[in-house]
């Protein structure tokens, strides 16, 4: 290491040590990933990187708490089974720390996390920070390489003054976090897009949110078929499109709600509806193949993206399944119109 660049890890060090950071994880049932999950983080407590590692075991009935406490962390329990967005207010409530970095028990997050934190924040007036998946997730699975891929993909992509929030590695000042009444669990009884809502929420007081690229973490949940169509449509799709609609500020163009995935969803469409109406014999080949020239051409970012990552069969998989996934996307924004355009009705003011 030369001169400029052992200045440059002092300097950060110094920065990170001196942000006055709590570290807050809730778990239920996570003793397979607190193992991997909290070492780096207890390491950086050890460094004087930041204040407290809180653990808040939320009902847990495997070994997550004893776990969490034989590594060292400070272990709490929630007052009933709460869900993540509950166990999160709950330790904010106590955590010491001026900030609050929120960590899921299934992320493992890089060692230069703290400082790249303390740079994010270098603006009074930025209330909140997130970072995203990295591109290695170490399930090899399709379902768990795509889900993790496209997550990077998007916040890598994704403007660095963000209309959002995401709890899974994110940091807020804890005084703007408890001004804002935290997580919002009377509206998301079960883990869904709270930590959005709450992005929301804290830019809508005056603050402002950044997504930070280099704050990057390794996603250690294994999705299979089943858990991804469930949590993106009835955890995701329907409750982001019920916040979204019922604000009036009009969709985002940011993240994978832009325009350009407005088109790319609309293509997705006509291309579904080719291959129907060839299957029925209303139109020749030549249109579900046009189609999918264009469905290949408007996605050539993203498909170059997973032949870089998983090779040509692992891509042109995932090119597919990206069509499958804006369907079933653009169909929740259609329900949910649907739903308080037509029928008047309003379930995400009320639950979700």
């Amino acid at each position: 290491m030369n001169d400029i660049d052992a200045k440059a890890s002092i300097a950060g060090h110094e920065t990170a040590a001196a942000l006055s950071i709590s570290v807050i994880m809730p778990v239920y049932n996570g003793a397979e990933f607190i193992v991997k999950s909290l070492p780096p983080l207890l390491a950086m407590e050890q460094r004087g990187e930041i204040l407290e590692v809180i653990v808040v075991d939320d009902g847990s009935t495997d070994r997550s708490r004893q776990i969490a406490q034989q590594l060292g962390a400070i272990v709490m329990s929630s007052s009933g089974r709460l869900g993540p967005g509950g166990a999160r207010n709950e330790a904010a409530e106590t955590a010491q720390g001026e900030f609050l970095w929120f960590v899921d028990a299934d992320v493992v997050v890089h060692d230069d996390a703290v400082e790249c934190l303390a740079r994010g924040f270098a603006s009074d007036d930025i209330v909140a920070v997130f970072g995203s998946y990295d591109s290695d997730p170490p399930a090899k699975n399709f379902f768990s390489r795509y889900k993790n891929l496209v997550h990077h993909y998007y916040h890598q992509r994704a403007s660095d003054e963000a209309q959002t929030f995401w709890s899974g590695c994110g940091a807020v000042r804890r005084a703007a976090f408890l001004d804002s009444g935290g997580f919002d669990v009377e509206r998301y009884q079960y883990p869904s897009i709270e930590d959005i809502e709450l992005g929301h929420r804290l830019i809508a007081a005056g603050g402002r949110v950044r997504l930070l690229r280099d704050v990057q973490c390794t996603h250690l949940k294994v999705w299979q078929f089943g858990n991804l169509i469930h949590t993106e449509i009835f955890r995701r799709a329907i409750p982001w499109s019920r916040l979204i609609l019922g604000a009036g500020a009009g969709i985002p163009n940011d993240l994978n709600v832009g325009m350009s995935e407005q088109v790319r969803a609309g293509i997705a469409g006509f291309f579904a509806l080719s291959l129907i109406a060839y299957l029925l014999g209303m139109v020749g080949g030549g249109a579900p193949v046009l189609l999918a020239l264009l469905v290949l051409y408007a996605n050539r970012e993203i498909a170059g993206f997973f032949y870089r990552k998983g090779g040509l069969f692992f891509a042109c998989r995932a090119l597919l399944y990206h069509q499958v996934y804006y369907l079933y996307s653009a169909t929740a924004f259609a329900w949910v119109y649907f739903e308080q355009h037509i029928l008047g009705r309003f379930p995400g003011r009320t639950g979700a």
